[in-house]
């Protein structure tokens, strides 16, 4: 069963409106077992409009439009529908007299054009909108394919989405099978490293599938499974997700909607450990990711932004002698802010971040990108070199996702030696 879906509106193709309709849609019917093989997005222009529909039509049994059902001179979904299905417009009174309802609900005096809602293609089946005047719409063609249309306000879209249109279409369709998915995250591999080690299992597992996703400081994998139940693709997943994490260990850290600090928070918690930043090319960028998990004043005490040599000097006590000998950019200097912040916060752990971030700033000794990373804790001091490669804002964010990373590999460690 194959389905398309179609976004309409010249302020999506402008870039003035976010298309997060066509994403909402293509989730929800993935998890129903409806297969969108195609995506188009269109203007609001009778013509095009009429001929994405076309072509849809003869490539997918399912065509799900959003927008264009408004009263305006622009809303045309409605009546290009009907041209390319060859249904006249009919007048449904039980739909204006809901139009007519909800404005005198709200004290409002109906506009002529709202009328032109209630004009329906003969033959279709209207869905109700609790939430707006436009109805949605599933109007099928001749030959058995169906054209379902819906608001493009997400607020009323969604609600009819998963309520209205995909059980109708699930029975209509007689589609039995549910499609599954699971992402489990990595950071501190690049997507060819990734590759190579799970490729084999990529290419050999035909249902689940594997599908890697790379993301600014992590990539993810992604895990579809097509079944007849929820309990079976849980079954599929969870296998393949065991023989994965077998394969990758600690580069694994987090499962679908887990973020990198809530993870490391977690493991803080468990550990009973606390946590100090002091940080130069970050920005505070850090500290504002440990503190954004509740509860997470159980375990972070402390944050230091020392952008100045001065800052990091009186702040943490970073002899100046080292500064003018190495450079605020090195890894001795990375070390003495790691050192300095635990000593000064009194805590378990506690991180040291410098680097030049850019645009400017970098030499050939020392390019834009050039990080260091210091950890320290009871057991000493461990520091790491990174040379990023992206813009300003992008070396900052993977600085910050090495540094989450540092302290999470550092408490796995801890915690997996005491369990041996």
């Amino acid at each position: 069963m194959g389905a398309e879906i179609l976004t309409i509106g010249t302020e999506l193709l402008l870039g003035q409106t976010i298309d997060t309709n066509a994403a909402y849609v293509a989730e929800q019917l993935a998890a129903a077992g409806i297969d969108v093989y195609w995506k188009t997005t269109v203007g609001d222009n009778e013509g095009r409009i009429g001929e994405a529909l076309r072509q849809a039509l003869s490539r997918s049994e399912i065509v799900i439009a959003t927008g264009g059902l408004g009263p305006t001179e622009d809303d045309l979904t409605c009546r290009v529908i009907a041209a390319v299905l060859a249904r006249p417009l009919v007048l449904d009174r039980t739909v204006l007299e809901s139009i007519r309802r909800r404005f005198a609900d709200r004290g409002l005096v109906m506009s002529k054009n709202n009328e032109r809602q209630a004009l329906i293609p003969e033959g279709a089946t209207v869905l109700p909108n609790p939430r707006g005047t436009a109805p949605g719409l599933l109007i099928p063609a001749r030959d058995g394919r169906m054209v379902v249309a819906m608001p493009g306000v997400p607020s009323e879209m969604q609600p009819m989405l998963t309520e209205q249109v995909i059980p109708r279409l699930r029975k209509r369709f007689e589609i039995g099978a549910r499609i599954g998915s699971r992402i489990l995250k990595t950071c501190g591999i690049t997507e060819s490293q990734l590759d190579e080690a799970i490729g084999d299992l990529a290419r050999s597992s035909l249902n689940p599938t594997i599908a890697l996703l790379a993301h600014p400081g992590e990539i993810h994998i992604r895990l579809t499974v097509k079944t007849k139940s929820h309990e079976e693709a849980e079954r599929h997943l969870d296998g393949l997700e065991a023989r994965l994490r077998e394969r990758l260990g600690a580069l694994l850290y987090g499962r679908d909607g887990e973020r990198l600090e809530e993870v490391v928070g977690r493991l803080l918690l468990d550990a009973g450990q606390t946590v100090a930043v002091a940080e130069s090319c970050t920005g505070g960028l850090v500290c504002h990711r440990l503190t954004n998990p509740s509860g997470s004043s159980a375990y972070v005490v402390r944050g230091e932004m020392v952008y100045s040599n001065r800052a990091k000097e009186d702040r943490l006590g970073v002899p100046h002698e080292l500064i003018a000998r190495h450079g605020a950019v090195s890894r001795a200097v990375a070390e003495a802010m790691a050192s300095g912040m635990r000593e000064a916060a009194g805590t378990d752990l506690a991180l040291g971040i410098t680097g030049i971030a850019g645009p400017g700033g970098g030499s050939a000794e020392k390019p834009v990108g050039l990080t260091y990373i210091a950890i320290a804790s009871a057991e000493g001091v461990i520091s790491r070199e990174w040379r990023f490669l992206g813009d300003r804002e992008i070396n900052k964010l993977l600085a910050s996702q090495a540094a989450l990373d540092m302290v999470r590999r550092h408490l796995m460690s801890r915690r997996d030696a005491t369990l041996a």
